[in-house]
């Protein structure tokens, strides 16, 4: 096969991007940046990104596509107040709003129109921060070489964002104005107006710390699974298995945590060895379990009810 022989590129995502093909003989351009859904392979030449997302990545899409559905529904509990009937049609369209926006997402994404995606393979943190890496030959002029070498699991978290920004405009605020009668005018938006800070702050995150929560985020669900659970737990006052079969909506937010522990351990494990990393989700239960047998020696009623007496 006849190749174009030009001077080696440098940096690490310079690549040269093919211009003509024919037969066995292939024309590269000059060393720059390559096009978007491609990157540089080891010969410094653009490829295509044709590969299928890892089990890996698509965990990291859904913990990225988590966070906000998580949110919404933290504030839609925390503004509702009791009326539980307005929270429960919120928390539905909240759901309904943020599967909507990932089906939308993937299917206008390459390739458009399937639930499918085509990505490059993650190989270094450094992939999702290519802007720091043009080169300067002289020390003088920059070589931009700045794309997504992790095409597309860094863009098409912004676009997923911003979908469900708009589905929510348009669908919230006429299910809250017909259901939330019993709040005040001023708290029926309350919800809405607090996504509309959550999500540039998301946004932020995902544009500055990408490449960090690539990698750390199993460890932050599992560290926040664990602290929110407890922190329910002894806020909900729950000391036995009595207290939490109580009522309904302890046992959902309990179910609800143990799949958060259940995600976490896959994604740390990646389910490499399917015999030798199942076993550890009999490991989910424990924190619960450790805490109700725990919970008679540090009596968390009354630690609440010294503090809410100022002691």
């Amino acid at each position: 096969m006849a190749v174009d022989i030009q001077p080696a590129c440098l940096g690490l995502y310079c690549g040269k991007t093919l211009l003509f093909k024919n037969g066995s003989t292939e024309i590269y351009g000059e060393c720059g940046v390559c096009p978007r859904g491609q990157r540089t392979n080891a010969q410094k030449y653009c490829q295509p990104c044709t590969e299928s997302p890892e089990l890996y990545d698509w965990l990291y899409l859904g913990f990225m596509a988590m966070l906000p559905l998580v949110l919404h529904w933290f504030f839609i509990e925390w503004y509702s107040g009791k009326k539980s009937s307005s929270a429960l049609f919120q928390h539905i369209t909240a759901l309904f709003e943020c599967s909507m926006a990932a089906i939308i997402t993937l299917l206008v994404s390459d390739p458009v129109g399937v639930l499918y995606i085509r990505s490059c393979r993650v190989l270094m943190l450094s992939d999702w921060y290519t802007m720091l890496y043009n080169p300067s030959p002289d020390y003088i002029t920059t070589v931009h070489c700045t794309h997504e070498a992790v095409y597309p699991l860094y863009t098409i978290v912004f676009i997923y964002y911003a979908f469900c920004l708009v589905l929510m405009m348009l669908l919230r605020p006429l299910l809250v104005k017909k259901i939330a009668c019993g709040l005040g005018k001023s708290d029926r938006f309350k919800s809405i107006y607090a996504a509309l800070y959550f999500f540039p702050i998301l946004t932020v995150l995902q544009a500055v710390g990408g490449g960090l929560l690539y990698y750390a985020f199993p460890y932050i669900i599992l560290v926040l699974s664990l602290v929110t659970l407890a922190v329910y737990m002894s806020a909900s006052e729950i000391e036995n298995c009595y207290d939490l079969l109580v009522r309904k909506k302890r046992l959902i937010v309990l179910f609800s945590h143990w799949l958060l522990h259940a995600y976490g351990i896959i994604s740390i494990s990646r389910v490499d060895k399917l015999e030798q990393d199942l076993p550890l989700l009999a490991l989910v239960p424990t924190p619960a379990l450790f805490y109700l047998f725990t919970a008679k020696f540090t009596e968390p009623s009354r630690i609440l009810s010294e503090g809410a007496n100022g002691h």
